[in-house]
Order: C-alpha cells, then sequence, then structure tokens
C-alpha cells in the first residue's frame, strides 16, 4: 500500500527512474550515446531558451551537463502555469526545433501536462508545472558539485 504524501524516498525513486527511463530512451541498443538529430546544431541551446522565453514559461533554467553525464550537454527546466500551458509550450517547442533547426526531437509526457521531457539530442528540457517541479527539484540534484570538485585534504 502507498502512502500519500510519499516520502523523500519515494520522491527520490520515482525521480530516477525517470531520468533513467528517458536516458535509456536516448542511447542506442548497444547503450552508446546517440547522435543529436538536429540538422544545425549551432544555437540549439538558444533557440530552446527564446522559445521557452516566447511562450512566456517561467523560472527557466539551462544547467551545463559536460561534466557531470554523457547523456546531454545541457538541461534546461522550465515551468508553465497550468498543464495546457505545459503541453503548448512543449508542442510549439518542438515545432520550432523542427522547422528552424531541423530537429527531431522526442517527447514524453505530453498527454498528462505535468512533466513534459523533450530530447533535443545534446539539450534535454522537462518543462513542469510548478508543483511538479517542487515535488521532484531536478535543479538541487543536478546542479550539485560534481564529486571531482571536491578539493581532498
Amino acid at each position: 500500500m502507498r502512502h500519500w504524501p510519499p516520502t523523500r524516498d519515494l520522491k527520490e525513486e520515482r525521480t530516477l527512474s525517470r531520468i533513467a527511463f528517458a536516458v535509456q530512451k536516448s542511447t542506442g541498443a548497444k547503450g552508446e550515446a546517440r547522435n543529436s538529430q538536429c540538422k544545425e546544431k549551432s544555437g540549439l541551446l538558444e533557440s530552446i531558451l527564446e522559445s521557452l522565453d516566447q511562450d512566456k514559461a517561467e523560472d527557466v533554467v539551462a544547467i551545463d551537463l559536460r561534466e557531470k553525464t554523457e547523456i546531454a550537454d545541457f538541461m534546461v527546466i522550465g515551468s508553465g502555469r497550468s498543464s495546457r500551458q505545459v503541453i503548448s509550450i512543449s508542442e510549439k517547442l518542438v515545432e520550432r526545433l523542427k522547422h528552424g533547426l531541423g530537429c527531431a526531437a522526442r517527447v514524453e509526457g505530453k498527454d498528462h501536462g505535468d512533466w513534459v521531457l523533450v530530447d533535443a539530442g545534446d539539450v534535454i528540457v522537462h518543462i513542469f508545472r510548478p508543483e511538479v517541479r517542487e515535488f521532484y527539484q531536478l535543479e538541487k540534484l543536478w546542479m550539485t558539485p560534481s564529486p571531482t570538485s571536491f578539493e581532498r585534504e
């Protein structure tokens, strides 16, 4: 029997499970990272940030992942005020990437509108409703210092 609200351990388990699912979809059959699906790679992050700004996404954060993981170069996290806005932001982003950069982005979670993941290859975009974003706290997970940045005595 599950308890509501979930405990911190269940929250972390759900977050890691969802990220693992996205990574699994982003890798090839042998586990190597797939190439970006964008014909035009230059300006991808800027195009994504501009699209989110045009659609009034709130609290947009770009996280550099190059020193932390090989799944992507950047992760962008933003919020929409409602499920409808979250879905709209993700649909317009995918459309702009397709027409502007020739990017075949993959989308997960659009049916519910609580958390939509847009995988554009080198940039992974998470669009949340504010309550869901607060629940999962991806910024806290990915913005922590990597173990290699600590100085040893």
